[in-house]
């Protein structure tokens, strides 16, 4: 089964100060994407490079989760480190991905060009930053999440089948 780390990043929702949004748009995103049996790994983090970079490290390492979806962080404010972080985690960086996300966007919103999110590698582990807010994820995800099966596949992670009434993976031939 594949395990799938959904990490909010946020100072605000990791005190208690409003509910986390983001974490539960991802999960629900995914159980309608995924066809193939996953579970789900929760996690809410303040901001900052250290606390970032030891969940990202953790979950790649000692839980060895096939996929980590994070949500917050990716924007140009003081405390938005999260691509920081990932550069100090990620073995293989996936520019690809964030290129896609923010065009993607852009479409919706002018300030999607300054977001920062990104994706990358680390063993077995696919890392993708997501912006924080749901419909943002809800678009981001659709963008990208076609070539994360195969992506899986290139690194030895577990293998997704994704619902093709809601998203078709591309697997060359």
């Amino acid at each position: 089964m594949v395990r799938i780390g959904i990490l909010t990043i946020s100072d605000r929702a990791s005190r208690g100060d409003y509910a986390d949004l983001a974490g539960p748009a991802i999960e629900e995103w995914l159980a309608h994407a995924i066809a193939s049996r996953w579970d789900p790994v929760r996690r809410v983090i303040p901001d900052g490079v250290e606390s970032v970079r030891a969940v990202l490290s953790h979950m790649a390492d000692v839980e060895q989760l096939d996929l980590v979806l994070t949500s917050g962080g990716t924007g140009p404010a003081p405390r938005d480190l999260t691509p920081e972080a990932m550069r100090m985690v990620m073995e293989k960086e996936l520019p690809g991905f964030g290129e896609v996300m923010r065009q993607a966007s852009l479409r919706d919103v002018p300030t999607a060009i300054l977001s920062r999110q990104t994706a990358g590698v680390r063993g077995t582990t696919l890392i993708i930053n997501l912006p924080g807010k749901p419909a943002a994820i809800d678009t981001c995800l659709s963008a990208v999440f076609p070539a994360v099966p195969y992506a899986l596949d290139l690194i030895g992670a577990g293998r997704i089948e994704t619902n093709p009434a809601v998203i078709q993976a591309f697997r060359p031939g």
